[in-house]
């Protein structure tokens, strides 16, 4: 059975809020405890902006970036980071810089990669790649694979939501973690405690939502 979900705020910015749905859901890799709505986030112009602006903070003084790379429908957000990172100001380092906002293809084999005529926006560029979350870091991983294949320099790694903060290979910028749902727990299925207890399963998480069983 779903429940009616609740609303989890940025501390920092309250305007900022992902919606939390109890459940017994599950994706290809893991069977969790609640489905975690970050559309508004991703699709609604004037929240995402105010989302780039918090993505922006760990680099806006510190890390020169040449190109952003999309990953699950982040683009329009992608879009205001951009502009964030480039504003005018002392100390901002990519001020008057020029940066990209590039999303990869997937070829027939589910592998990134990106068409000739960006690839030169890959090569020897600064990077940071961004996502709309982070949990088994399949897709991450991927991203960074294709990231190494084409020469790029990965500088940050940013996502909307991390499942496992401090459990990566690189360290993930995020606005929101586990921590910040009350009873979130994720489990591989063969060890996952719902279907030891006989609850079956409610949804298939799929992208940008999910299918109820």
């Amino acid at each position: 059975m779903i429940y009616d979900g609740f609303n989890v705020s940025l501390d920092r910015n309250s305007v900022i809020t992902m919606k939390a749905i109890p459940g017994h859901f599950t994706t290809n890799h893991f069977h969790m405890t609640h489905y975690l709505d970050l559309e508004k986030m991703k699709k609604n112009a004037l929240i995402a902006r105010d989302v780039a602006v918090e993505l922006a903070k760990p680099y806006l003084s510190t890390t020169i970036v040449d190109t952003i790379i999309c990953l699950e429908g982040t683009e329009v957000i992608g879009a205001y980071l951009a502009e964030e990172l480039m504003k005018d100001g002392r100390n901002v380092v990519n001020s008057g810089k020029e940066i990209y906002v590039v999303t990869p293809i997937s070829n027939v084999n589910k592998n990134l990669m990106f068409q000739s005529n960006m690839q030169k926006q890959i090569s020897s560029k600064n990077i940071i790649v961004l996502l709309s979350s982070v949990s088994s870091g399949i897709t991450m991983n991927s991203a960074l694979e294709c990231l190494t294949y084409y020469g790029g320099n990965l500088v940050g790694v940013s996502a909307l939501y991390d499942a496992l903060p401090g459990q990566h290979t690189h360290v993930v910028n995020s606005l929101f973690t586990s921590n910040d749902i009350p009873g979130y727990k994720l489990y591989q299925p063969s060890e996952c405690p719902l279907c030891k207890h006989g609850r079956k399963l409610d949804a298939i998480i799929v992208h940008d939502g999910y299918i109820t069983i």
